[in-house]
């Protein structure tokens, strides 16, 4: 068997339009391809961490997190970039800081950060500086001075921690590129790494790449607009690596010593809930208990022996699965959204419990309509509670913003939302790349129905309106095939439509944050994701009808 090797340089379909493959397809070929370990290093975010990690955990992988910072100014791919590991705690929280603040000083779709504040945050994290970096391209156009004094800030901010990344891409001009990097480590003292810009899984997807890459730059799949000259940049084997760098082993080691000092733990599911001011001496269990008692008192329920241990019970959960001080903080939510004049109302199973009943969260009483309450909350499930409240359409967002003000930037966002690619959008994007005309790929878009993009064969084959010649050209089976596999493929990232994330702690330093179009702070997660991380989420719901009552 082959002597280990760890890819450290890899993006997956969150770097949008530019890997073509999901972090759980990455998680499973790296298993696949007995690594012990592998990295996922998208660009600018880390959206695809809580998801990477859940993969690995089931396949066996240690996840490296990390990301590819970007440095320039227009939010390009081929913007000078660096890649920053996270070894620890305080690596990972000042990666989320520096991903934050990219989105925050950079314009909307195109985040990036100056050198300084990389070097300001550089704690905890390892830094491979890369044929992409500005001391790598210093070196590789023949500027080694210019690239020693650039490197130097680098050396001194991270010491042992920074390596210079090497390539070999079997490109001509390669080995010049790497004999001038490796100079550069040399006489800056620092250790070299061999690395492989993975960007597909196997060689066959290379396409599928040059077609996203296309696409993002809305431009034709022709030999002047795609860059790469082979189809090099997939998830190669141990052995290939190693043999890539044979005349230098130490560089495909390297890795392996990176990969042992990442011990970061994003930590799934460890509850990360909302905290609640109480009195001095008293717990949020005990004061939700005298709430709800209070709060049956007002409502004018009758205390009988059913009531009574029905309330106990859900109270004893509560307490138990940690969660008394969520309850409260929902319940002023709600009693604030109310004194603003706002209808609102508690729908779904939350509806089932007498401790909302009782905190005036819901107006439904459970024991009244026989309604079950572990339903809402069962500790059999690994879900966690989930409170949604409606409120009148017309204000939904004097709600947020009364939200996120009262709990602060800090500990609350709003959740965001992964937009895929659905069999139409995923036509018409394939289309403009391979340059077919744009009234042929809307026509023949819009033949088919609002379904998954990995739909489209099934439905050609299901559906008599689809049946005709005109969609079984042969110019068109690479645009059904190619669209084909966009399915789940993110497109961009949008703000969720009701989703709050209320946390007990400074959010960046778990996960990263950016602007939505609207202008509100959302996490760099989708509600599932969201979940995973331990995070509980209030959803606020925008219902007409409540305006309309109004």
């Amino acid at each position: 068997m082959a002597a280990p090797f760890v890819h450290l340089d890899v993006r997956s379909y969150f770097s949008l339009k530019e890997g073509a493959f999901s972090p759980e397809d990455l998680a499973r070929r790296a298993a696949e391809l007995g690594m012990p370990a592998v990295a996922l290093t998208d660009r600018d975010g880390l959206y695809g961490a809580a998801r990477f990690v859940r993969a690995c955990e089931r396949h066996g992988v240690r996840p490296i997190l990390g990301a590819s910072v970007t440095l320039g100014t227009c939010g390009d791919p081929t913007d000078p970039h660096v890649i920053l590991l996270a070894r620890d705690e305080t690596g990972y929280a000042n990666l989320c800081r520096l991903i934050t603040d990219a989105h925050a000083t950079g314009e909307r779709g195109a985040p990036s950060l100056a050198p300084e504040q990389v070097l300001a945050h550089a704690a905890g994290l390892v830094a491979l500086l890369g044929p992409d970096s500005p001391p790598g391209r210093l070196a590789i156009s023949g500027r080694p001075e210019a690239a020693l004094a650039a490197l130097g800030p680098w050396r001194e901010a991270f010491g042992e921690r920074l390596h210079v990344a090497v390539q070999h891409r079997l490109e001509p001009g390669s080995r010049e590129e790497i004999r001038a990097l490796l100079r550069l480590a040399e006489r800056a003292g620092v250790r070299a790494v061999a690395t492989n810009p993975v960007r597909y899984l196997v060689p066959e997807d290379a396409f599928l790449a040059d077609a996203l890459a296309c696409m993002r730059r809305l431009v034709p799949i022709n030999e002047r607009n795609v860059r790469r000259t082979n189809a090099e940049g997939w998830l190669k084997p141990a052995r290939e690596m190693r043999w890539l760098f044979e005349e230098r082993p130490d560089l495909a080691e390297a890795t392996l010593d990176i990969a042992a000092a990442c011990s970061f733990d994003l930590g799934l599911r460890r509850p990360r809930f909302p905290t609640f001011p109480t009195p001095p001496g008293r717990s949020a269990s005990s004061v939700l208990a005298e709430r709800c008692w209070r709060g049956l008192e007002r409502r004018g329920v009758r205390i009988t022996r059913a009531v009574r241990d029905r309330l106990d019970h859900e109270l004893a959960m509560i307490h138990r699965l940690g969660y008394p001080a969520y309850f409260l903080t929902v319940a002023e939510i709600v009693d604030d959204i109310r004194a603003m004049g706002i209808a609102c109302a508690c729908r779904g199973s939350a509806a089932g419990s007498l401790v909302c009943y009782a905190l005036g969260i819901s107006d439904v009483d459970p024991i009244r309509h026989d309604l079950v309450f572990e339903r809402f909350l069962n500790p059999l499930r690994e879900e966690l509670p989930d409170i949604d409240i409606d409120v009148e359409s017309a204000r939904r967002e004097d709600v947020y913003d009364m939200v996120l003000a009262r709990h602060g930037d800090e500990r609350t966002a709003c959740v965001a939302m992964v937009d895929t690619y659905r069999a139409r959008s995923a036509l018409r994007e394939v289309g403009k790349a391979l340059g077919l005309p744009e009234p042929e790929v809307d026509t023949i878009a819009k033949a088919f129905p609002r379904i998954g993009a990995d739909d489209l064969g099934a439905a050609m084959e299901r559906l008599p309106e689809l049946a005709g010649e005109n969609l079984r050209a042969p110019q068109l089976e690479l645009l059904f095939r190619v669209a084909e596999r966009l399915d789940g493929f993110p497109r961009h990232l949008a703000l969720h439509p009701s989703g709050i994330v209320l946390a007990d702690h400074d959010l960046v330093t778990r996960v990263p944050l950016e602007r939505s179009s609207q202008g509100y702070r959302m996490v760099q997660a989708d509600k599932d994701d969201v979940e995973l991380l331990g995070y509980l989420k209030l959803d606020v719901l925008g219902v007409r009808m409540l305006s309309a009552m109004r």
